[in-house]
């Protein structure tokens, strides 16, 4: 009797969708995976399903008006935006900011990423579907968000910058800088309490060792930027470019592990640099005034700049014309970390695609403004083509 042939293992990919709403997505946004036997070969992240388009609106609006329109372009990150935007102002005015102004927006801008790395740990617990450490982290987190809302007025959205300094409303008396002190005490001991049993807990382990993988070659090529890039062992951070820190001493933190785990790890140890920061700056807190209003609008060229938020590296830029914005553009973190998110997926299991995503901390509302020029013969325009048409 003949020997039946071995038959030939057909292997058949399957294509998951997944939004463009999920519970573990804190906004609307679709990603495609496609799947081998439940492990994830290749993934599709698409955006653009909340573009309000706000570089279009700012267009022709004063320039004082366009940056507190910046502020709607991310909640959770609006200080970033507006701190962004009229840093360019004053790039591009040569307005000297008073030193006090300097320190308290430093100050805005770590208590920012404070509450920025406990919603992404309160939303990587909820994704790893461990309700009790998500809701600790989100009890912890509400102190910074009574500090933030102290200072500028608002828990979401305080407009602390404002060209030439900070408002009046953001200046900080001995209270407010005492209450600034305790609540980093506080911050500090919840949070290291926190992490002591977080880290610990060998489900949670077992669930974010070794998942989502992205090598530092990886990384770089991706160009990824913030903690998802110092998370593989790149020890860049761009405040050690911002004139605001030079009079600062922190670490830059870096992980080697490239996973989920590292991701996680940059947070908690970050949010320890950035009370250390905040404590120097009430410590060397200036004497003097806040807002120095005596620059005058000129017409400037196309300015650029950049600075390092929660989620690395944000780039705002535009030109001013009879004291109206022109040409502006806003590249976020989180679009130049979408290719890693992808890559993360690769060669993990199908329940572990959106940890995977959301290790990198992704903010795509904010993302829904990147846009590709092209000429009449449908050939794209690169960045120094656009520049040389700005008048």
């Amino acid at each position: 009797m003949e020997e039946k042939k071995a038959k030939k293992q057909e292997i058949i990919e399957t294509e998951i969708q997944m939004g463009t709403v999920h519970p573990a997505a804190l906004e609307p946004y679709r990603v495609r995976f496609f799947v081998e036997d439940e492990i994830i070969k290749d993934a599709e992240i698409t955006i653009g399903v909340n573009h309000r388009g706000i570089e279009r609106i700012m267009e022709g609006l004063p320039v004082e008006k366009a940056n507190m329109l910046t502020e709607k372009v991310c909640g959770i990150c609006s200080n970033s935006h507006t701190w962004n935007s009229v840093r360019t102002a004053e790039k591009g005015l040569g307005v000297e900011v008073p030193d006090r102004a300097v320190y308290i927006r430093v100050i805005v801008g770590e208590l920012e990423r404070l509450h920025s790395h406990l919603l992404y740990l309160g939303h990587g617990c909820e994704t790893l579907a461990h309700e009790t450490f998500s809701m600790r982290v989100f009890y912890i987190r509400e102190t910074v968000m009574e500090l933030l809302g102290m200072i500028g007025g608002n828990r979401v959205q305080y407009g602390c910058s404002i060209i030439g300094g900070v408002r009046p409303r953001c200046e900080l008396d001995d209270n407010r800088i005492q209450r600034l002190l305790d609540g980093m005490d506080l911050v500090e001991k919840n949070v290291a309490d926190f992490a002591d049993r977080f880290i610990h807990d060998s489900i949670v382990s077992s669930r974010i060792t070794g998942t989502g993988y992205i090598p530092q070659e990886q990384a770089i090529k991706l160009a990824c930027s913030g903690p998802t890039l110092r998370a593989t062992g790149v020890k860049r951070d761009l405040r050690t470019d911002m004139y605001e820190y030079n009079n600062f001493d922190y670490d830059i933190i870096t992980q080697d592990t490239c996973d989920v785990k590292a991701q996680l790890l940059m947070r908690v140890y970050e949010i320890f640099e950035a009370i250390k920061i905040i404590r120097q700056a009430i410590k060397g807190l200036p004497e003097g005034k806040i807002t120095d209003r005596s620059w005058e609008m000129i017409d400037t060229d196309l300015i650029e700049s950049y600075i390092e938020v929660p989620r690395g590296t944000l780039y705002h830029s535009y030109a001013i014309e009879d004291g109206k914005v022109r040409h502006s553009i806003i590249r976020t973190p989180s679009m130049s970390n979408i290719g890693a998110m992808q890559y993360a997926c690769i060669d993990n299991h199908i329940t572990d695609g959106q940890l995977c995503i959301v290790q990198c901390d992704p903010c795509f509302t904010c993302s829904d403004r990147a846009i590709e020029v092209y000429d009449r013969n449908n050939k794209k325009l690169d960045k120094s083509i656009l520049k040389s048409n700005i008048h």
